[in-house]
Formats: C-alpha cells, structure tokens, sequence
C-alpha cells in the first residue's frame, strides 16, 4: 500500500497552530506542512496532488484568521469552478485561548468550505474525560467537527500534553481515512 498524501496548510500568528499541526503530522507519515504566508508553487502542486488536506487557523473573534481567509480565497481561483478538489479527504483544525472561544465557528467555516470545494470531510473521534476516565486530557473541548486546541498560558509549552496527544490521534486517522479511501478511489473499475 502507498503512502497518502497529506498537506497541511496552517497560518499561525503566534506560533501555536504550527504546533498544532506538526502534533499533527506527527500521526501522519510523510504530511506536507504548508505556511500559508509563504505557500509556493511546490506547495501548491503538493495541495492539488493530495489526497487529504487538513485546514488549521487560530480563531481569531470568531472565524479563521483573516490571513487564512485570504488562503482559502486563493485556493477557490479555479479549483472551485473545476471541482479540482472534489473528492479529497478534508479536516480541519484551531486553537483558541477559551475552552470555546467561539472556535466551533472555525471548523464550521472550514467544512463549509470543503464542502463547496467538493471534497469530503472528516470529523475527530476521540472521546475523553469526563465521558471516558481512562483518558483524562483527550479532546478536553469535546470536539467531533474537527480538533480544537486550547493554547498554553506557558509559553514554552505552547499546547498541552493532552491536546498534542488528541492532535496526533487526528493525524493518525486522517492518514488512516486516506490510505483507505486512496484504495477505493484508484481501485480499477
């Protein structure tokens, strides 16, 4: 079986959605991370050549960061009206400061998007504490849309343990999602 291909373009502000994406990466072999502030045409042909792409901005007041919404614009040029994406693995990802910090919105936007895009989205699956007390830490926001952070008042943390653990987790089913749908999706017909 191949390796999927993943990409993860980011925008981070102060440096936790970074982060929170190579927690990411970390459960997904060989993803691409993407700075949507530098994205260049090796990126993007890595984006249209993907098999997944994973969505991660900060909520900033609401929604994506503004430098992410311009991404996202960018991205549309085309690939919209074509479907160029249509039928490729999405998920999304944000951190905030509050356990809600209106971060929900965030993920609605960027599943909104990918549905607009064609594509096919994948939600979170982890169930922690207090639902399951074996798993104290795990998805401490409750999050099935997508994964949501909280960042660290510790600077030199950045993330918590508990939500680097639920990030790579992500990371992993997502590579898991796209290894078994690259098998359908190339299966001979």
């Amino acid at each position: 079986m191949t390796q999927p291909q993943i990409a993860i373009p980011y925008f981070t502000g102060s440096g936790h959605t970074r982060v929170l994406a190579q927690a990411i990466a970390s459960g997904a072999p060989g993803a691409r991370l993407i700075d949507v502030r530098s994205i260049s045409s090796e990126d993007w042909r890595a984006l249209d050549d993907a098999e997944a792409i994973l969505f991660g901005s900060p909520t900033y007041m609401g929604s994506v960061a503004a430098e992410y919404a311009t991404f996202l614009e960018e991205a549309s040029h085309d690939r919209w009206t074509e479907q160029s994406w249509a039928d490729k693995l999405a998920g999304g990802f944000t951190i905030g400061t509050y356990p809600s910090g209106d971060k929900l919105s965030t993920l609605t936007r960027l599943s909104i998007y990918a549905a607009q895009m064609g594509m096919l989205w994948v939600g979170a699956r982890e169930i922690g504490a207090p639902v399951d007390p074996t798993q104290p830490g795990i998805d401490r926001d409750g999050a099935m849309l997508g994964l949501m952070a909280r960042s660290d008042p510790n600077k030199d943390q950045m993330i918590n343990a508990g939500d680097t653990e639920t990030a790579r987790r992500y990371g992993a089913r997502i590579y898991a999602c796209a290894q078994r749908w690259s098998t359908v999706r190339h299966a001979p017909s």
